[in-house]
Parts: structure tokens; sequence; C-alpha cells
């Protein structure tokens, strides 16, 4: 049986007490400190204490509070301090202004705060009689309404009718940091003009901007770093549960990266030196794509509808940016001929003068500058650009869908000096027979005058392909026993590159019946959908690199293939290998976007410690934790403590009771039969030995 242990033994020392209290003293002790430093701090006396007023009072008791307090520290009943002489006077003039007070009542917006602090510093110590009045400028800043696209709560509703983002500023009319503001929000609107929408909403549309703003604990509305206050709709996103705010600093270099960057998912044009643009851009810039420079004179990051046009154009083209130095104009002069900033420059096929475009560029110019520029001056044959050159069997000519028979010269090789060479010679072809027809130096020579024209009803079309990505494609059209000096990977040193012209000619007739034809069985269905809808007849050029004997074979070939009654052969041609995406472009935006991403983790979890924080309800929450675990811990600790006894004494009540374990075994033993071993003889005796350690 168990006894109580009572007396000196049981009492409990100093040390151990506090070790047991110490969970509710942590807690009365965060609860005290909550209740004495952080919600004073967190909710300050307001301009209408300061007055003397009920919160929230009309102007018109401002206006009483005010004089009844001025004309008792005028008449010296009653003399103040000039700190608090000075916070009455800012009270006052404050809540005067409708517009201060109302975004003071609702939001709890003072952007004015610091004129309050600065003349603490400037006038203390001195009378107030020697204080400059008014505090406070009253005048009401102007804007321009179309550049701040005013909305309502009527207008939000039918915003998203496009899949454009959205960037939406939260302002004030009141509010001179938000008219300072204007300038710089004039210039994200341009900025962001064709890739994104944007609309500012004024704090007196109390319902839509209860939506659009943070939420306190309280659920009261708040702009945590005041106005303006930017949020973002990404694509896609319609309602508030989805919207991105904007913390960071209000300029426009800043807002136009956090926009690209975190909300439309674009990548950052990166700037080089003049040390660092050929190895680290030209260098390693695919060798088929236009290098597009930028040179910015004010080092600002690219806007986002140029980050838009470099990943709508990764395909086409690599971008970078310079920073314009006056010291290295000469330097940039001879190398682009560029002479002043902003300027864009486009490098293009090897040898080719760059093309220079001085001057500022919205969205719309720079598109159609792009569009006009993005591939090079003798296009190169690719998996997305063979059908926009027409030279593809399964589509049409760039003449259109009437044009019966179309030519493409394509120059094959691997990249090196002899494709450089040759593709010199086919610009210089081009040129020429773009000359106008109707020139006195077409009209000498037939042979021009014929490729000439083909080549003005866009019929006839120039390209190069890249015979060691696209070997499949080339050992189609050049299957001979030296196709390996122009296809497949690098095998010798010698490179050859090769010209021919694919004749492509629809047969109209067997279009039109097409529809009307039946299939006997699966295997003419099969091999139907596998042959391209145009013949092809291939000529490979043999002669020399000569621009004129060039020019003649062309229009030799176009002569043959337009009057002669040639073959009609339908195959299936290979498919061209697409190309990889830039790997410089992935890399920058999954590394910006993960950046952003952890940034916002972050953030938010700060946030959200902050607000809990400053909740007024966390002091009584730790003050009633303290007291249940006190409570708990002292209930328990009353209790009288039991200990059992030891083993080695038992209980004198318990020996005439046969444990349970003895009475199941004497039950199983009644019936089983006795052995000479069960009981010891009377006369038993043990003999020792002589080895024992008896003795």
């Amino acid at each position: 049986m168990a006894r109580t242990v009572s007396g000196s033994a049981a009492r409990p020392s100093m040390a151990s007490t506090i070790k047991a209290y110490s969970v509710p003293l942590v807690l009365f002790l965060g609860a005290l400190f909550y209740q004495l430093f952080v919600i004073p701090n967190s909710f300050p006396p307001s301009h209408y204490d300061v007055l003397g007023i009920k919160r929230y009072g009309s102007i018109e008791e401002v206006k009483e509070a005010y004089e009844k307090l001025s004309s008792n520290w005028n008449s010296e009943v009653e003399v103040l301090i000039t700190l608090d002489l000075l916070k009455i006077q800012y009270a006052y003039e404050f809540l005067m202004n409708q517009v201060w007070k109302r975004n003071y009542d609702i939001f709890g917006l003072d952007e004015q705060s610091h004129v309050l602090e600065k003349a603490k510093e400037q006038y203390a110590g001195q009378s107030f009689s020697k204080i400059d009045l008014p505090l406070l400028d009253p005048s009401t800043p102007e804007y321009d309404d179309q550049s701040l696209n005013v909305i309502t709560s009527g207008d939000f509703q039918a915003m998203f009718q496009d899949t454009k983002p959205w960037l939406i500023q939260m302002f004030s009319l009141g509010s001179k940091r938000c008219a300072q503001f204007s300038d710089v929000w004039k210039r994200i609107a341009s900025l962001l003009e064709g890739v994104a929408n944007t609309a500012s909403v004024e704090l007196g549309d109390f319902e839509l901007v209860a939506y659009l703003a943070e939420k306190k604990s309280s659920r009261k509305p708040l702009f945590r770093n005041g106005l303006p206050s930017l949020v973002a709709f990404p694509p896609g996103c319609k309602t508030a549960d989805c919207l991105i705010r904007y913390y960071g600093e209000l300029s426009v270099d800043a807002i136009t990266d956090w926009f690209a960057t975190a909300i439309l998912n674009l990548p950052r044009i990166f700037y080089y030196s003049k040390e660092t643009l050929g190895q680290n851009f030209l260098a390693k810039a695919s060798p088929h794509k236009v290098k597009v420079i930028f040179f910015s004179k004010t080092g600002e990051r690219a806007s986002p509808f140029l980050r838009q046009a470099a990943k709508d154009y990764s395909a086409h083209a690599s971008f970078a940016f310079v920073l314009w130095r006056e010291e290295e104009s000469s330097i940039w002069f001879n190398a682009f001929e560029v002479e002043s900033a902003p300027a864009i420059v486009f490098l293009k096929d090897p040898g080719v003068k760059p093309l220079v475009h001085h001057g500022a560029v919205n969205n719309p110019q720079f598109l159609n500058i792009m569009e006009r520029n993005k591939q090079q001056e003798l296009p190169q044959l690719r998996s997305m650009t063979s059908m926009e050159l027409g030279c593809d069997a399964r589509g049409y000519s760039r003449a259109g869908y009437d044009t019966t028979t179309w030519y493409c010269a394509i120059l094959a090789g691997r990249h090196g000096p002899e494709l450089n060479k040759m593709r010199e010679t086919m610009r210089r072809v081009q040129d020429i027979l773009s000359v106008d027809t109707e020139s006195s130096a077409v009209d000498k020579d037939e042979s021009i005058a014929t490729a000439s024209a083909v080549l003005k009803d866009k019929r006839l079309t120039f390209a190069w392909l890249d015979g060691e990505v696209q070997k499949r494609y080339c050992l189609f059209y050049l299957s001979s026993e030296t196709s390996y000096e122009t296809c497949g990977p690098r095998r010798d040193v010698t490179d050859v590159a090769q010209l021919f012209i694919v004749r492509y000619k629809r047969n109209s007739t067997e279009e039109n019946l097409k529809p009307e034809r039946k299939t006997n069985n699966i295997w003419d269905a099969l091999q139907e959908q596998e042959l391209d809808s145009a013949s092809q007849l291939v000529a490979k050029y043999n002669g020399s690199a000569e621009t004129s004997e060039v020019i003649k074979w062309i229009s030799q070939i176009i002569k043959d293939g337009d009057s002669r009654d040639l073959p009609h052969y339908r195959t299936k041609t290979p498919e061209l290998v697409p190309e990889d995406a830039d790997p410089v472009l992935l890399k920058s935006i999954q590394s910006i976007t993960s950046t952003f991403t952890i940034k916002e983790h972050l953030r938010s979890i700060l946030t959200r410690i902050s607000d809990y924080s400053e909740d007024p309800r966390i002091g009584p929450i730790l003050l009633l934790g303290a007291l249940m675990s006190f409570g708990t811990i002292w209930l328990r600790r009353g209790q009288p403590i039991l200990q059992s006894n030891p083993p080695s004494q038992p209980n004198s009540g318990d020996a005439t009771k046969p444990r349970r374990r003895d009475r199941a075994r004497a039950a199983s033993s009644e019936n089983q039969p006795s052995s000479i071993t069960d009981d010891e003889p009377k006369d038993a005796y043990q003999m020792p030995f002589s080895d024992s350690d008896s003795e």
C-alpha cells in the first residue's frame, strides 16, 4: 500500500518552484510588455485627443475646440509649453482640410507628420510667438486626369475583358506625395503601353479602395507604405485573392522592373561594357540570330515592351544593352557607326554593315522596326521560318495560295569561312535581282530580268541552311558521295557550301478532285497523308562562285521550270529540326523568378508577424494563458505526493493472500501425479565432498 510523504522532505526548494512556474511567468511578462509598450506605440494619441474632442468629430467641432484652447493660452489662464502648442496647431490645420481628415479617419493616413517633427526640432526652446504659421500648406495639387485614367467601382467589373494584366494606382487628390508621383506614373503608363493596362483609383471610392487595399486584423483598410499604393493583377487574375502588391521604391526603373519580372515573367536584358560586349555577348550569341544592341544614356533597365519583344523574338534575335559614355563615343562610332544615344544597332550577316536607328522609340515603333529586321539579309531556313519563306512543300509560296509554281534557292553548309563567303555571294545575287525591272541595267541582261521578275512576284526566295544541325534535311536534297562535306557533323577540315534550287509545284486538278477521291484501303489513306502537298524537283549548282554565273544558272532553272512540262513528283520531305530555346534567356527568367518568389515569401512572413505583433488582443491572450497555466501548475503541485513501497518489504495485510500467479499455478497442478522429487525426505542428509568449499 502507498504512503504519503510529509514533513521537510516534501517541501520544494525555491529553485524548483521558480522552474515550475517559469511558463506562466514568461507569459505574464509578455502580456505586461504588450500592454505597457507595444500597444501604446501601435496606437498613439490621435489628433482628436490633442484637441480634446471625440474621435471622428466634425470640422465644426474641431474649430470650436481649437478656438477654446487658443483663448485659454492667449488669456494666460492655461500656460502650455511650445511642444503642446505645436501639436494643437498641427492637429487643427490638418483636420480642417476635408480630404486630409477623410483619409485620416478612414485609412489612418497622415503623410505630413514629418512637418510636425521638423517643427519640434526647429522651434525647440522658443516661444510660440516665433513660430511661422501656418505649419501646413493648404493648397490642393493639380492632376492630369487623362494620364491618371481614374476608374470607379462600376468600371471595375468591365476591366478584365482582355487578357492583359493590370497595374492600378490608389491615390488621393489632396496628397502632395501623389502629385509628385504623377509624372512618374505617366512615364510608367507609357512604358507599359501594349503589354499591360494601367488605371487609378481615388480614395473617395471607398468600396473599391476597401476591396483593393490591405486589411488589418480588424478588417480595416491599410496602406502600409502610405500613398500612392500600387497593386497588380497578373494575366488571368480577376479578383483580389491573386493580386500582387508593390512595396518597393516609387521610381520608374524600380516599378517597371518589378512589374516586368514578377507580373509578366519577362527576362532581363543585361548591360555590357566595351570590354565584355565582344566576348560575353557577340561571341556567345547564336550565329544564326540577329544581334540587337541598345545604347542607353540613363542606364535604366529595359522597359517592359522591350523585354516583351526580347521574349517574343528570342528565336530570331539576341538582345544587349550598353551604357553610353561620351569618352567612349569614338569606339562605338568606329565599331557600329553610332553617333549618340539613345540608339539601336542591328547586326546581321557576317560582313554586313550594321543598321543603326537613332532616337527613342515607343512600343509600336520598335515592333515595326523589329519586324522588318528580325531576319538576316540572307534569311535562315529553320523550322519556324520554312512556311514564312515559302520553302515548305506542305504550304504555299509567298505570292499567295493561287500560285502554282515557285522556287527556293538554298545555300547549305556548316558555320565557317566557306559558308560566310558563299553567303556574301548570295546576298549580292539577291541585291542585284532586287533592282527594279524597269531600270535600264536590267533590260540589257535578259537573265537578270527573268530572275528579277520572279523575285519581285515573290515566287523566288533565297535562304541558307545549317547543314550541321539540319543533317537529314540537307542529305535529302544533296544525297551524293560528297554530302559529308556539307551535311552532318564536321568530319574534316574541308567544308564545302553547296547551292541548290527546289521547284515546288501544286497540282490544282488533283487538289480539286481530292475531296471526291475515295481510298480503297488503309494503306492508301496513310500514303496519301504522308505525301507533301506540292511536288519538288531539285537542281544542284556545280559552277563557279561568280555572281553573274549564279544569276544565269538561277534564271535558266526558272525558265525551264516555268516553260517545260517537267514531271510531277510528290514525296515526303524530312522535318526540320526545331531549334533549342536560348539557354541564357531561360536561365535569366528562371533565376529572376525564383529570386522574386523567395523575396515575396519572406516579405509575407515578416509582414504577417508584424501585423500580429500589433494586434491589441495579443496582450489579453498572453495574460489569460499565464493565469490558466499558473492555475494548472498550482493545482497539480497542491495534490499529495504518493510513493509506492519497495518490493523488499511486503505488506503484512497481503501476506495471507496468494498472488494471482501462485493461485493459477496451484490450480493447474491439482490433477498432476506426485513425484519423488516433490517432497524432501525427513532424514535426508547431504554428504560433504572432500574438495568442497565447506571445509
